[in-house]
């Protein structure tokens, strides 16, 4: 093989391992979904407090450990909306928890008109690498009245 060939033989080989990297990376993330399910609510002001089933589901083929959940709807976190768990979630299963959140009224009510709560994991895959993950919470009727 000339000395050309074999140069332009390794950019392509170089080109396309670059190209491919954020696949491979994309493979690693988890594929996640979570849902919902109030358990118990009480209003306090503006603010009301709401304890939370979370169901998580993983498809991935990585489990992971969730460290902190953190409800973000609006410009930062409300106060008392982040809280510290350990919740392991197995690849191909799923995990329920139950939190204790603190969030404006004025959210909750958007939640109650059909808005969907957004959900950061704060986890460790299980390979002990960091990763933040947002998700969107599909509620799950307890079949009373919330």
């Amino acid at each position: 093989m000339s000395h050309g060939i074999r140069r332009t033989y390794h950019h392509l080989l170089l080109v396309a391992g670059v190209f491919s990297l954020p696949f491979a990376q994309a493979a690693a993330v988890p594929q996640l979904s979570a849902s919902y399910r109030v358990v118990e609510k009480a209003d306090r002001g503006d603010t009301t407090r709401v304890r939370l089933q979370i169901h998580v589901v993983n498809r991935g083929v990585q489990g992971f450990r969730v460290r902190r959940m953190t409800l973000w709807d609006f410009s930062h976190p409300a106060k008392g909306g982040t809280q510290n768990c350990s919740l392991a979630v197995p690849a191909g299963k799923s995990a329920d928890t139950i939190e204790e959140f603190t969030i404006p009224r004025a959210e909750y009510e958007l939640w109650k008109r059909g808005a969907k709560p957004r959900l950061l994991l704060d986890t460790l895959t299980g390979d002990r690498r960091p990763s933040t993950v947002v998700l969107r919470l599909d509620h799950i009727s307890s079949g009373k009245a919330e």
